[in-house]
């Protein structure tokens, strides 16, 4: 199994988990939160393409999130996976096809091919999020790009994954030194907002293990946080160089990374 970010930050989410068993190959995009031209651009720049998607899976309603992924889904006969709130706050199309749509919630696990979908609930201010660990039946990856804070639940549900794509949105300092309205501090700081480096070093502790060989850094705010302070973070917990940590950016996501 290997995954990647196509992109991550306010402006837009996509994140792409490829696994194989012998002559099958599965495709899982996670989060669409771009044009069907950019996403499109983007999944080349991957060497995949719309058509070569086997499942999609929303975690929540917000833009960055959603993106063209009705659109998407549609054009491209792709299965589309989300929770009942999330569907509910995405409006939906009027001429959505029924059987492209599969709801889940929070404890259920599915079958995608060769990858396996474990969706968990989160804090995050949006209607019924999940979030996802991911599995090709010997690898765990898990995934948080939109999270409160570091609850014990996620930290449950992250247990004895091998790699992780982990929200750091924001330098808490920067954050409250910047000129964002307060209501808008209030919110990302609040228990239902976003990580800050802290936060997500906090939750990275609680699931550190041997076995944990990758994490990336996510869904960074590009006014209150910078690569080298959100690395830094997440490495001083691992016990590695901040280079040896991955950064997801906005414009280009980051590399394919490989598991086991």
């Amino acid at each position: 199994m290997r995954f990647c970010s196509l992109g991550s930050g306010s402006g837009g989410n996509a994140s792409l988990i490829e696994a194989s068993q012998g002559i099958t190959r599965t495709q899982l995009l996670v989060d669409c939160g771009f044009s069907l031209r950019e996403l499109t651009r983007r999944l080349a720049r991957a060497g995949s393409s719309p058509a070569e998607l086997d499942a999609i899976f929303i975690t929540h309603e917000h833009g960055d999130h959603v993106g063209c992924a009705l659109n998407l889904a549609q054009r491209y006969r792709i299965p589309l996976w989300t929770s009942r709130g999330t569907w509910r706050a995405m409006g939906g199309l009027p001429d959505f096809d029924s059987k492209l749509l599969h709801l889940i919630k929070d404890g259920e696990s599915a079958e995608l091919g060769d990858i396996q979908i474990q969706p968990f609930a989160v804090p995050h201010d949006a209607n019924e999020p999940l979030h996802l660990r991911c599995s090709d039946g010997a690898k765990s990856l898990g995934l948080i790009t939109d999270l409160g804070h570091p609850c014990a639940s996620v930290a449950l549900a992250l247990q004895g994954c091998q790699a992780l794509l982990l929200e750091c949105n924001h330098d808490e300092a920067m954050l409250q030194a910047s000129n964002y309205p307060f209501s808008l501090k209030r919110r990302i700081l609040g228990s239902h907002g976003h990580l800050s480096n802290a936060s997500a070093a906090e939750l990275l502790r609680s699931c550190l293990h041997a076995g944990l060989a990758h994490v990336v850094a996510a869904h960074l705010s590009e006014s209150n946080n910078t690569p080298a302070l959100a690395a830094a973070s997440l490495a001083a917990v691992m016990g590695c160089r901040p280079e040896a940590i991955a950064v997801a950016s906005q414009a280009l996501g980051c590399d394919w990374t490989q598991l086991g």
